[in-house]
């Protein structure tokens, strides 16, 4: 069993698995998000609920390790992919044979990383984190989430970062299915489908948030 784990499958499939765990946090991050629609009252009870349910105070934590598993198997497999080539192959057109997300998932993945830390920043540290250490919550999100996201610059980088996410689920999505043994050739098509799907719900209700508080700011309520 230790020789599976440690195998390319086994780092594959706890990627993957990883993976699916953190696709269903996004739809629920997106489902809270999207209370913002609701007004103050209804985005500010959401927030203070995530924020001091016991439940999900202790997932937190496991979220938590499911990102750092998941950065961490990525990192894992793409160094020993590299390695295993060192001496690089013949330049060829692959575009015909893997998309462009297939190819790029690490990078995707980095420029992810990198937004999020700014994102959990900017929002996670003045909110949920404040409850963990005693501190004092901003008094109303909604507030901050729409201080933050009227800034144009700040609007324009959370869009890439959700487009880069997009790209990184559009694949994600089916290949982890592929990894754990969904892979038949009437499935593969399915998952393929649902995942282009999926990707553009949550892509689409991320970014609509900025684009509405932009619009508010220009033209007003």
């Amino acid at each position: 069993m230790s020789k599976l784990w440690s195998s390319s499958i086994g780092k594959k499939l706890v990627m993957s698995l990883s993976g699916l765990f953190l696709l269903v946090f996004l739809l629920v991050h997106l489902v809270a998000n999207l209370f913002f629609y609701g007004g103050p009252d209804a985005y500010n009870a959401m927030c203070e609920f995530m924020d001091t349910n016991p439940f999900i105070r202790i997932m937190v934590p496991v979220l938590a390790a499911g990102f750092i598993i998941h950065i961490a198997w990525a990192t894992a497999i793409t160094l020993k992919n590299q390695t295993a080539r060192p001496v690089k192959y013949k330049v060829q057109d692959l575009s015909k044979s893997s998309a462009w997300e297939s190819r790029n998932m690490y990078v995707l993945g980095i420029i992810v990383l990198g937004i999020l830390a700014w994102h959990l920043s900017d929002f996670w540290a003045h909110m949920q984190l404040q409850h963990f250490i005693g501190g004092q919550a901003v008094a109303s999100p909604y507030e901050l989430l729409v201080q933050t996201f009227a800034n144009p610059v700040i609007s324009v980088l959370y869009i890439v970062w959700i487009i880069a996410l997009w790209f990184h689920l559009r694949h994600g999505f089916w290949s982890a299915f592929q990894t754990i043994g969904l892979d038949n050739q009437i499935w593969i098509k399915r998952w393929k489908c649902a995942a282009k799907v999926y990707a553009f719900i949550v892509a689409a209700g991320f970014i609509s948030i900025p684009v509405a508080v932009l619009l508010i700011k220009c033209f007003g309520k």
